[in-house]
């Protein structure tokens, strides 16, 4: 009697798909096996990781949002969490598993306004923008 192996589920992501970098150039670093290519971080995972400035910037913003909402529920059930956030449970449950690419800011900013947290927005230049 055979026995199936369950496959591996591949879901896609809403996150946009990223761009290699070509403002990043790593240096070559000696290690025990030869030459490996390091890259430098930046401020920004995102950026690092190749999307373009815009799209790393939102990420980002989102990320920031979904960790402190994440850190306010981490000790309720989804379904106390939910009524606290104003959304439905599996929202909860996507927000928890970290998927980004569902949740806007406005989205994000409004569960925290419901939950009674007040956001602040703070703007300035990216370095090498022309004025």
């Amino acid at each position: 009697m055979k026995t199936k192996t369950p496959q591996k589920r591949t879901a896609k992501s809403a996150v946009p798909k990223r761009r290699p970098s070509p403002r990043r150039s790593g240096q070559p670093i000696a290690t025990s096996k030869g030459i490996a290519h390091v890259t430098l971080a930046g401020g920004n995972v995102f950026a690092d990781l190749g999307f373009s400035e815009s799209e790393a910037a939102n990420l980002k913003v989102r990320a920031q949002l979904m960790r402190k909402l994440r850190d306010m529920i981490v000790d309720l059930t989804q379904v106390d969490a939910a009524e606290l956030l104003g959304v439905a449970q599996p929202r909860v449950s996507d927000l928890k598993r970290g998927k980004i690419g569902l949740f806007t800011i406005d989205s994000l900013v409004n569960m925290l306004a419901r939950a009674g947290v007040a956001v602040r927005v703070s703007l300035s230049r990216f370095k090498n923008t022309a004025a």
